[in-house]
């Protein structure tokens, strides 16, 4: 039998490599006639990079900028294909990279990420993969926009900075000092949500509290977002604030939109890097998971994606996870099985501590069942 490997990370506990590694063990120690394709995922969050470099065995690069904060850190990045940026916001200006007590939108900037994209610039990079998620800013890009040359004004002409708490300051912007080679770089936008910039289902309503947004600071961030996107449509002439994935990593996206980009599912686009179609069709069975399911795993998200894949090629797909939530009907239409890893009653941290062994285990309970109704993996 021939089965691929293809989880996201579990979050807090197990990187999408390290699951997939669990996993194949956990298949071996079963049955060692087993062949096994091991495809770590990602959909545009944390291990977007890891996974591409996985595939395309590219190459890390470390470069100097600053984090979320402003505080000067070593981030890395890929480079694939020769001339193929792969850059991961949560690599650089990460939430998780912010002590709970600072996590405030007024004090994080996304200034980091423009810097990593003119370092490859620099490098002789024509095309730019930008994966968005698990970012800890809400500047709408801001931060970005201002490492790459454009500057902002308020009322009375003074420059302001580029924390999100100057987002609402913005009067003028003036991008005729941005980098001029990024007119002919293309920039792929890796999301897994389609939020747009503004509204209740913007980047500020949506995402803004767990970056530390209070109610006060919801209400201000939208509107200011909405005056700073009406003023950088007028000044590019890009009408993007409604476009799905505008809203991802705070408004990131949409300012990527502003230098041409084009939104693309993370998830779908590390599966073409990898060639999963091919994999899917020439196996019989494909194991995926993730750190918590529920009906939004449908949507953008890894596990999902690759469920629809399996679908297409009438390969059963089965789903481990550690933890099952929300409508399980809608993932039973979609997944051949699901399974959670959690063996009873635990708790969450007992869970994350052990996230190796549960997944080893049900791993192991999963490719058991499947030797009973097939009759093995040889």
């Amino acid at each position: 039998m021939r089965i691929v490997v293809a989880p996201d990370s579990f979050k807090g506990s197990l990187g999408s490599v390290e699951a997939a590694g669990v996993m194949e063990r956990a298949i071996m120690d079963v049955d060692a006639d087993c062949v096994v394709d091991l495809r770590p995922m990602a959909d545009g969050g944390e291990g977007t990079l890891e996974s591409v470099l996985e595939a395309k065995d590219g190459v890390r690069v470390e470069a100097r900028c600053v984090d979320a904060l402003g505080r000067s850190v070593v981030a890395e990045y890929g480079i694939v294909d020769g001339d193929t940026a792969v850059i991961e916001c949560a690599a650089v200006v990460g939430l998780p990279g912010v002590p709970a007590e600072k996590r405030d939108p007024d004090l994080t900037s996304s200034f980091g990420v423009g810097e990593l994209m003119l370092d490859a610039l620099d490098r002789g990079c024509e095309r730019l993969i930008v994966a968005l998620g698990g970012s800890a800013t809400n500047d709408g890009g801001l931060g970005m926009l201002y490492a790459l040359g454009m500057r902002a004004f308020d009322k009375g002409g003074g420059r302001v900075c580029e924390f999100g708490a100057d987002v609402a300051k913005i009067h003028r912007v003036d991008m005729s000092g941005m980098d001029p080679r990024l007119r002919d770089v293309g920039i792929q936008i890796a999301s897994d949500v389609d939020n747009p910039l503004c509204g209740e289902r913007g980047a500020t309503a949506v995402f803004g509290p767990q970056k530390g947004a209070t109610e006060e600071q919801v209400v201000r961030y939208d509107k200011a977002l909405n005056d700073f996107g009406l003023l950088l449509e007028a000044e590019t002439d890009i009408q993007a604030m409604d476009v799905p994935g505008a809203g991802a990593a705070g408004g990131l996206g949409f300012a990527l939109l502003m230098l041409g980009g084009d939104v693309v599912s993370g998830a779908k686009l590390v599966a073409e890097t990898m060639e999963m179609a091919a994999l899917i069709k020439s196996a019989d069975l494909v194991l995926t998971g993730e750190g918590q399911s529920d009906e939004q795993t449908l949507y953008g998200k890894a596990p999902g994606y690759i469920a629809s894949m399996a679908n297409q090629c009438d390969v059963p797909v089965v789903l481990i996870s550690g933890c099952l939530d929300g409508d399980m009907d809608a993932l039973s239409e979609v997944f051949s099985g699901c399974f959670s890893i959690a063996p009873g009653p635990i708790s969450l941290e007992e869970c994350i501590e052990n996230a190796g062994e549960l997944l080893f285990e049900q791993t192991k309970q999963v490719v058991h069942l499947i030797q009973s109704v097939s009759g093995g993996c040889s």
